[in-house]
């Protein structure tokens, strides 16, 4: 090591070290000054640091436009709309002033900007604006649509590109650009007279802003420190001293250090040694110099293959020093096995857009389904006027949507994130008649996608695979028998069959729309071709007497009876055929179940509520968060054998311990943007969603009045005995001493897609969506017994 060091450290007579080229700290390069000293404008900077100071979209968008806001018929307020200076957020005008995080929305919670009529809402009210002059901005989570006219079509166009290449160089950006970028923002906006100079006063806003109470007497000392002028002012370079003394990570230098030694920079040799340690696979001297290029900022450092501080935390902060595998963000699996092998992320009443009682029913749930990489919809259908089915959930105050525009809303969308395949699980109410239009719109809008016939004639049974089925539509309903009556027989694939088995007789009107609805036409049957809806009698455990293309519809309850009765036997089901897990009726306001509990019992398609956020639907975006997202994840060997013994209830002794060191978060977000002196007290909690011997969470404790950079450094341990199944959930509170914890964000992911060693997690809100810069840090260590 000493001969190593001493071959890099050799120079010519008079030439300064490299360490002594390239320690210095790189956070935060200081701005470009303005002619008066002070720092350029945010925005201008930020266009700077997108690449897009001479884009004339951008450009056009800082001005702003005045833009029709479309809500109905009658509906359509002119409203100013117009990119803030941080090139991150839009402002836009509102009738009645609100409060001013209510005037504001992030581009990086855009999921799909859409031209022309393409959202229900311009289709049904934008008829007076040509298609060429709209736009529609999609949202993550629950927010809706913004339907937009412009008054000209390029006008339109300059929306739709700007907001394109907004969206791709903030996806392009690196965490500490992220970091950089958001620090600007706030600091502009505690700038309170726009002077470019900051008073203690306004960095004590600053501060405050950015979720942390920091001590007066200290904060002062910070900024006379940085105060060289020392005038009460910073200013140009005194600012962007005090940001890198804010954002120092003492914990990461600490490490650093560890591995660098006395020159304060990591040669490509010591870097390896720092990535075993990692448990990194192939932590090779050739690896270790591609991260060095890859995250490296200063290029004489880069010269010479080392690796400063600041190369460092790049790398750390990149999605290759994440907790999530970047191995597994793509699809790495085998997708050549039967469906039933898979779980397969799926949506209960996925038309509606709030709760089953009284929510309106859209297209646009289905599209944001997609989004979210499901592959398994539901559609209630039931008769609807002028002959043309509806969807809509049934005897309630829900509104109702086309069938039709369904099915159009799957042949456009369904395939946009994941090429797999969709299963359509239809939910049928309707009479004969009615039931041959809704075959007639699936095959004449869906076309080649739909699956009309087997595509294995020798083998008709046997269940394809996602690979076999990419861009293809399954439907899910009942079949008729081989020896059929022509005009349909009596059979049911109605989901509430067996809760109704408990209820008294009903009305002589309704039951007869029922025994209606219990009819199939041969042209519906026709399109039920490996997923056949079946009543689940009982369970067949011998290997070759289930039938693979039949699917059984179980309601959370008797699943769960499944479980605690007959748990292996239910494996075994699993193994050769499609189960679907759905929600218990009487959840009136579409809250969900935990869908761990079916996963363990090897359940592929556990129907969840995917408008309803909540740790259930974490769990559930945690489960499809590997693979690609496209849908399909492969369910562990123990599920999918054949003579498997496995049974979630009885699972043997520990064999995996799981050690988590929560060191630090970073910059989380305020709970009260409105009220400045609300400061977060932040705890984490580790959780354990598995098989129920593995279920379990702990917790750190709080640390007061710090969202901005708590320190907790404490050791979380679990033993497990199903690692295969496990899912890990990190989710940080704020600690609420008379009332309970206030949520802040979390991320979930798979204990087998954990990477070990000194990780950062990127923290997603309630609905999803990300909280970047915030990121807790921590240390994994997984052992096998």
């Amino acid at each position: 090591m000493l001969c190593g060091r001493w071959r890099r450290c050799r120079r010519s007579p008079g030439e300064p070290t490299v360490s002594a080229q390239v320690a210095a700290p790189l956070a935060l390069q200081p701005s470009p000054a303005s002619p008066d000293g002070g720092t350029k404008r945010p925005g201008l900077r930020a266009l700077k640091k997108m690449g897009l100071t001479e884009d004339e979209d951008i450009r056009a968008m800082l001005r702003g436009s005045r833009l029709r806001k479309i809500r109905s018929r009658t509906w359509h307020q002119e409203r100013l709309y117009r990119l803030q200076e941080d090139c991150l957020s839009v402002w836009f005008q509102r009738r009645i002033p609100r409060a001013p995080s209510q005037h504001i929305f992030f581009v990086q919670h855009i999921e799909a900007v859409r031209e022309g009529h393409q959202s229900e809402g311009l289709r049904r009210f934008g008829g007076a604006f040509a298609p060429a002059r709209c736009l529609t901005i999609a949202f993550k989570g629950r927010r809706k649509n913004l339907d937009l006219a412009a008054a000209t079509a390029e006008e339109a166009q300059r929306w739709v590109r700007g907001l394109a290449k907004l969206r791709a160089r903030l996806e392009a950006m690196s965490q500490r650009e992220r970091l950089d970028h958001w620090i600007h923002s706030y600091l502009h906006r505690a700038d309170s007279n726009q002077d470019s100079k900051m008073s203690f006063k306004e960095i004590k806003s600053l501060l405050r802003m950015v979720n942390v109470d920091m001590n007066d007497m200290y904060a002062y000392r910070l900024f006379k420190e940085c105060d060289h002028s020392n005038n009460e002012r910073l200013e140009g370079a005194e600012i962007e001293e005090f940001l890198r003394r804010l954002l120092k990570r003492p914990e990461l230098e600490e490490i650093f250090h560890r591995y660098s030694g006395e020159d304060h920079v990591l040669s490509a040799s010591e870097l390896q040694e720092f990535l075993e340690d990692q448990g990194e696979d192939g932590a090779t001297l050739a690896r270790a110099q591609q991260l060095i290029q890859a995250y490296e900022l200063n290029e004489t450092a880069k010269q010479h293959e080392m690796m400063t501080l600041d190369g460092f935390m790049m790398y750390l902060l990149s999605p290759e020093g994440a907790a999530l595998d970047v191995a597994h963000t793509c699809v790495f699996q085998d997708m050549s096995q039967p469906l039933a092998h898979y779980f397969i992320s799926s949506s209960h009443n996925t038309y509606l857009t709030d709760s089953q009682i009284g929510g309106p029913s859209s297209t646009e749930a289905y599209i944001r389904a997609f989004a979210q990489g499901c592959r398994c919809v539901e559609l209630d259908c039931w008769e609807g006027p002028g002959g043309e089915p509806i969807i809509y959930h049934g005897h309630t105050l829900t509104s109702k949507i086309l069938f039709r525009d369904v099915i159009q809303a799957v042949h456009d969308h369904a395939f946009t994130l994941s090429p797999y395949p969709v299963i359509l699980s239809l939910e049928n109410h309707c009479g004969l008649e009615q039931q041959t239009v809704m075959a007639h719109h699936l095959r004449s809008i869906l076309g080649d996608m739909l699956v009309t016939q087997a595509l294995d004639s020798q083998n008709p049974e046997e269940l394809p695979s996602p690979e076999q089925l990419k861009g293809r539509v399954l439907v899910k309903g009942k079949k008729l028998p081989a020896a059929r009556n022509e005009d349909g027989c009596i059979l049911s694939d109605r989901e509430d069959e067996e809760e109704e088995e408990e209820e008294a007789e009903e009305a002589s009107e309704v039951a007869e729309q029922r025994r209606r609805a219990k009819q199939i036409s041969p042209e519906l049957s026709a399109l039920a071709v490996y997923c056949c809806a079946t009543h689940l009698r009982t369970l067949h455990t011998s290997p070759g007497s289930p039938q693979p293309c039949h699917v059984s519809s179980l309601s959370e309850r008797k699943a769960r009876k499944l479980i605690r009765e007959a748990g292996n036997s239910f494996v075994r089901h699993n193994v050769q055929q499609l189960t679907r897990v759905y929600p218990l009726g009487l959840r009136m306001n579409s809250a969900n179940y935990s869908p761990q509990e079916m996963w363990n019992s090897g359940c592929q398609l556990v129907a969840l509520n995917f408008q309803t956020p909540g740790y259930e639907m974490d769990l559930n975006t945690g489960r499809f968060l590997i693979n690609g997202q496209c849908g399909y994840v492969l369910k562990p060997a123990c599920l999918r054998h054949l003579d498997t013994t496995f049974d979630p209830e009885y699972t043997g002794p520990p064999r995996t311990t799981l050690t988590v060191q929560v060191l630090t978060a970073q910059q989380l977000p305020k709970l009260n943007a409105e009220k400045p002196s609300s400061i977060v007290d932040p705890l984490v909690r580790v959780e354990i969603h598995g098989v129920p011997a593995d279920c379990a969470r702990k917790e750190t404790d709080y640390v007061l009045n710090n969202g901005f950079n708590p320190c907790w450094g404490q050791t979380l341990q679990f033993q497990l005995c199903a690692p295969e199944l496990v899912l890990v959930r990190f989710v940080v509170e704020d600690y609420d001493v008379t009332s309970p914890n206030d949520f802040v964000g979390q991320f979930t992911l798979p204990l087998n897609s954990l990477k070990q060693g000194y990780r950062h997690i990127h923290l997603l809100s309630k609905d999803g969506a990300s909280l970047s810069p915030a990121t807790l840090f921590v240390h994994i260590r997984i052992q096998n017994s």
